[in-house]
Order: C-alpha cells, then structure tokens, then sequence
C-alpha cells in the first residue's frame, strides 16, 4: 500500500479523535448561531477536516492497484463533499454543479451560453455570492482556479468571488536508501504569483496543511491562509459582496 505523507502533527489517533470531534461540532454550531468560537479552537477545525480527510484517503489506498486511479478520484469527490456538507451544516446555501452563463454582446443580446462545472456554489438571498474549487492538491490544478475567474468574470461582466480549498500539497519522494522515503512540495510559488500578479487574484486560498513558504513568503502569506479562516471569518465576509442574481445562471 501507498500511503501519500500524513503530517503526524495534524491528524488525531484513535483515542483523541472523539472529543476532538464533538469539540468540532460545537465550534461549527458557534458558527452557525453567529458566535465567534475561541482562537484556541482553530487548529482544532484545521485538524479534524484533515483527519477526516487523509483516514479516508489512507483507506482507499488499501484497494488493489489495479484501482488506483478510481481511488483517487474518489478521495477527491468526498473531499469535496466534506466540504460542501460543512459548509451546508453552517445553513449556507453550497450545491455542486453545472452553470448555464449568458454571453452576451456589448449592447446585451445575449449570444450562446457557455458552461462552467464547479465544486463550491454559494449563494444568499437568491444571488450566486462565491464560486470554489476543491481539490486534495493544487498539483496541475491550481492555474484553472485563476483562469476560471478570469474567464468567468470576463464573460459575465462581473467581480464574483473565486476561492480554492486544498488538503495538502506534498508527495511522497524517493531517497537513496533503499525503502525510505522522503517529502517533496507538488506547490509552484512562482506560478502562483505569477498568476496572481498578472491575471487576478483569487478571493481566498485555503489549506489544511500549510506549506512552510507559504507562512514565510510575505506575498504568500498574503493571499494563502488556513482553513480555519474560512469558517471563522472569510465565508461571511464574501457572502455580504454583491453577488450575481440566480435567474441570470442556470445550475444543474
């Protein structure tokens, strides 16, 4: 079996995991109620969506090798769904699905439609407030995120919020002792900035497991945070934005 790395600093064992995860909730519900839970409670969010996420993962890397590669994506669709279920318990409306966007011309005659599919759509008071992307890995994902946005909000004429949550951005990497291996960064820096500076920025990026550069990059740090900001503070923030009216998109 081929365990991508767990960070042994984040995941909870056996016999911590309960009361970490009742502590969990009680956060969530805070949240939902419209109380700010304690600072100290944050690594506690951060640690229980990565424990979830990597035991499941480390389960489904127990299938024959034959299916990998299914495995995989399943681990990535509940990633996802773990997410969107979170963000639902919080009584946020968040669906996955396809848009039917309007392309129109410059005097509004509306030209063909154009489809976009997305993990995260979330919405208040009948406007599409915040489009996400979920992902395990930015690995060979993270420049559909900016261009996602750019072309969205070109098409549409718009400035609606693109967000990105990631699991974690490491792989295992081979060392020259036979059977022991090491951990490699799959995140490109100069990709991200590049994008950053010369595209647009994304509305918020967010990991579980946070990559030391990422803390001490300054312009990373600027726009790469933990997932505990998320719930904690950025969701409601990015749901008080002008959004987009729901007639004017068509989700399937």
């Amino acid at each position: 079996m081929d365990t991508p790395p767990l960070n042994s600093r984040l995941m909870y064992n056996a016999e911590n995991y309960d009361e970490a995860a009742q502590i969990f909730v009680l956060t969530l519900e805070m949240l939902r109620d419209g109380h700010q839970p304690s600072n100290d409670l944050r690594e506690n969010v951060i640690r229980i969506i990565y424990t979830i996420q990597q035991s499941i993962g480390a389960a489904l890397d127990g299938l024959p090798a034959g299916q990998s590669n299914q495995a995989r994506k399943v681990n990535g669709d509940l990633f996802e769904r773990l997410i969107r279920l979170l963000i639902i318990f919080l009584r946020i409306d968040c669906v996955s699905g396809t848009m039917q966007v309007p392309v129109k011309d410059f005097d509004g005659t509306e030209l063909f439609k154009s489809s976009y599919q997305h993990d995260l759509l979330l919405s208040k008071n009948d406007e599409l407030k915040v489009i996400g992307s979920v992902k395990t890995s930015s690995k060979d994902r993270i420049d559909k995120v900016f261009m996602d946005k750019f072309l969205y909000n070109r098409l549409t004429d718009t400035a609606l919020p693109h967000i990105a949550v990631f699991l974690n951005d490491v792989q295992r990497k081979n060392t020259r002792q036979e059977n022991e291996y090491g951990v490699s960064s799959t995140f490109l820096p100069g990709h991200f900035k590049a994008y950053t500076v010369k595209l647009n920025p994304l509305d918020g990026v967010y990991y579980c497991d946070i990559r030391p550069n990422m803390v001490e990059d300054i312009f990373l740090s600027n726009h790469i945070k933990t997932i505990d900001h998320l719930f904690y503070s950025d969701l409601w923030e990015l749901l008080d934005r002008p959004g987009q009216t729901l007639k004017d998109v068509a989700i399937k």
